[in-house]
């Protein structure tokens, strides 16, 4: 018996049926509509390998695991669908940690497959043996071990049910002799929530704050952008007049264009932003956990609302008044809390109501101010910066300064375009400079914050929306974690395109060593070769930019290559040595020593 799935067409085994664990692992992937599992083929999967492409999946390999698991995190954010990595067991799914772990935090469903050393072998620390679930336990919403090849089906199932459920990866873990043998099996249907708006009292007592409030502001968080409720937020917001803000590294949950957006909030944000909210005397935090690293002093502005009545609304019950405290929590789905209270405020008169053009006049106004200081700030003007730049111009080539630079490119922006961005000073200074009109554009490695992100994770958005145009930013020192999986993108016809900035340094970390350590520079300097070379010698295109005249049009050239003639470009922009503001001044000290060999090191 069989049938078809809704979403693919595909068909798929229906009632008991005789089957391998093999087949009713992949008829349940089948059944939750995967097409595409990225990863590194293994013997310790091989028997289900084999029967990937009659059921229409794609193993699409990578150059690393840790790749493969961004990879399927970029998918799962752009489409909203499961993003599924599959590894050999031991050291391919060993390799795949950091890269779940950067999906936890950016609550992207994933299903990481990670096939285990043989029953009978366990213990005995054969070949690629390893204990692969205490690896994952704190970067997983759910673990499915498959204790019996019966419950093959069972628990795929699970895995798949409970990324969506609880919004975040989740392991299936197999012994690789599992997949082996005869079963009776039944392919569990996907099951879905249908979430709620949350509960009647906290959204009345929500709506009666809202109508008392005078300066209200709405902070749009990853929540509305995974609840496709942006027009829910922007109903929202015009109904209270309120300013938009953007959560940290969620600068697509609302659209740039809306006269109510802000820009963003937290390291590098909007200054504008941040005025507004601290006017606030009623915040709504929509879809947002307020993580700390989201709401920290930036700018010299400790703009965070010390006396506001905080309204916040998040899926998951575990994070209403973790970080902030709150007057209101919702556990509830953004989009339907968003639609709920407008609802309940409609046809009342708010307090609110009456400085509605007065608060438009203040958004504006600050707003202009922003970009006009944005124009205005070519370079950082702090004295390593300076000295850098008097130093760089007396070498030889030409460099450019990165702020100079990110407003080109923000400037040359494609149409729907979906950006990726790695960790480091100028890539967070992008934060900045970074716009979006729609949902599901935006991609960062959220608060864990590793390196090596941004071009696998676009690479896989890619693959999941091949039609939009996909740019990743990437530091010199991040590129080289990462720089390998160009050769995927070349391999299997995923064209993206990749800004390089090379400026020759591990930037976040020495503006440390500037701040704290008198300049005392360890590790920090990277000397490399031509990235744009590199790029060509693994198949792509390359691109190197020494005028600011030509940032602009490298893009455009790029993205057109990628849209038209399906090739992958790397641009490396040859940037100056200065260094934006450090992540957090409160998060070092300075040196005090106490040995008498050490003591000039203060």
């Amino acid at each position: 018996m069989s049938e078809q799935t809704p979403d693919t067409g595909r068909v798929v085994a229906s009632g008991p049926q005789k089957m391998t664990p093999s087949e009713a692992f992949v008829e349940t992937m089948v059944a939750n509509g995967v097409t595409d599992i990225f990863g590194i083929m293994g013997s310790a999967f091989m028997d289900a390998m084999d029967i990937f492409a009659p059921a229409g999946i794609r193993l699409i390999p990578v150059v690393h695991e840790q790749g493969a698991g961004h990879m399927a995190d970029g998918y799962a954010r752009v489409s909203g669908r499961h993003g599924v990595v599959i590894g050999q067991n031991g050291p391919g799914i060993s390799n795949c940690v950091t890269a779940i772990a950067a999906a936890f935090w950016a609550h992207s469903p994933v299903v990481i497959v990670t096939p285990e050393t043989g029953t009978m072998g366990q213990g005995l620390g054969g070949f690629q043996e390893a204990d692969q679930l205490p690896m994952f336990r704190e970067f997983t919403k759910y673990q499915g071990h498959v204790n019996n090849p019966k419950r093959m089906a069972e628990f795929t199932g699970r895995v798949f049910d409970r990324a969506m459920s609880e919004i975040g990866p989740t392991q299936l873990n197999i012994p690789r002799d599992y997949f082996y043998g005869e079963i009776t099996a039944e392919i569990p249907q996907p099951q879905r929530l249908d979430r709620g708006a949350g509960g009647d009292r906290s959204l009345d007592e929500a709506a009666a704050l809202l109508a008392k409030a005078e300066f209200p502001v709405i902070i749009s968080g990853g929540g509305v952008v995974m609840a496709d409720g942006v027009e829910e937020c922007k109903a929202l917001a015009e109904r209270l007049g309120a300013p938009v803000v953007n959560s940290y590294l969620h600068n697509d949950s609302f659209p740039a264009s809306h006269p109510q957006w802000c820009g963003p909030l937290g390291y590098q944000g909007s200054k504008a932003a941040m005025k507004l909210i601290a006017k606030a005397d009623v915040v709504v935090a929509l879809g947002s956990r307020l993580g700390p690293f989201g709401t920290l002093p930036q700018h010299g502005m400790d703009y965070w609302p010390k006396d506001a009545k905080i309204i916040q609304i998040d899926a998951d019950h575990k994070m209403l008044g973790l970080v902030k405290k709150i007057t209101v929590g919702i556990c509830g789905d953004a989009k339907a809390s968003a639609a709920a209270l407008v609802e309940r405020l409609a046809g009342k008169t708010l307090a609110c109501d009456a400085t509605t053009e007065a608060r438009a006049a203040d958004i504006k106004s600050e707003k202009d101010a922003w970009e006009a200081e944005l124009d205005a700030w070519t370079h950082e003007t702090d004295p390593f910066s300076l000295d850098m730049i008097e130093e760089q111009a007396n070498e030889e080539g030409n460099w450019l300064h990165p702020r100079e630079v990110l407003r080109e490119l923000e400037k040359a922006m494609p149409e729907h375009v979906m950006v990726s961005t790695d960790i480091g000073n100028i890539n967070s200074v992008a934060n900045s400079y970074l716009r979006f009109e729609e949902p599901r554009s935006f991609f960062a490695p959220m608060s864990f914050g590793n390196c090596g992100y941004a071009l696998p994770t676009i690479i896989g958005a890619k693959t999941a929306a091949p039609e939009r145009p996909a740019v990743a930013y990437a530091g010199d020192g991040a590129w080289g974690m990462s720089m390998g999986e160009i050769m995927t993108a070349v391999r299997h016809d995923i064209p993206v395109t990749a800004v390089v900035f090379h400026n020759r340094q591990w930037g976040a970390e020495k503006k440390n060593q500037v701040d704290f350590y008198n300049r005392r520079f360890v590790a920090g300097e990277l000397e490399s070769e031509s990235f744009a070379g590199i790029a060509q010698a693994m198949g792509a295109e390359g691109i190197v930019v020494e005028k600011l005249d030509e940032v602009g049009p490298a893009l455009k050239r790029a993205v057109d290559a990628q849209m038209n003639e399906g090739k992958t470009t790397v641009i490396e922009i040859m940037c100056t040595r200065e260094l934006g503001d450090p992540f957090r001044r409160d998060a070092l000290s300075k040196p005090v020593r106490f040995l008498e060999k050490y003591r000039d090191y203060v």
